[in-house]
């Protein structure tokens, strides 16, 4: 019995970090108003593992995930004075949004601003879109 091979394109190596930026960018979606899980992308093998499950009440108001390509760094620390370097993670991503979407995934969005934050003394920036 021959093998049918799919090729997929890796979520973490094969994509670019952006479409048209800034007018479009890709975001991997981890977690969503409608899931008590959240998920992350493995890079070495692009597949998507339960990273925790949230124990709270309380649910996200948007989607939430990260640009895959771009990470906080120094360039990102040189914007917010008072940092001692970037956090070295993916740029996180809040996707608002006007249609259900109930699972994590690849989407593209627009950026629409960006939101500062400091954590354990490290830049930390979100990018609503």
């Amino acid at each position: 019995m021959e093998k049918s091979v799919h090729p997929r394109p890796h979520p973490w190596h094969s994509l670019s970090v952006r479409l048209q930026a800034p007018r479009a960018v890709n975001v991997f979606i981890g977690i969503t108003p409608f899931e008590a899980v959240k998920y992350e992308l493995v890079k070495e093998t692009g597949f998507t593992i339960v990273a925790s499950p949230q124990h709270t009440s309380s649910v996200l108001s948007s989607l939430y995930g990260f640009n895959h390509r771009a990470l906080c760094g120094t360039r990102t620390a040189r914007l917010m004075p008072g940092t001692r370097g970037g956090d070295g993670d993916p740029l996180d991503i809040c996707v608002l949004i006007e249609r259900l979407i109930t699972r994590g995934d690849l989407l593209h969005a627009r950026a629409i601003g960006g939101t500062p934050t400091i954590d354990d003394g490290q830049a930390d920036f979100s990018i609503p879109s």
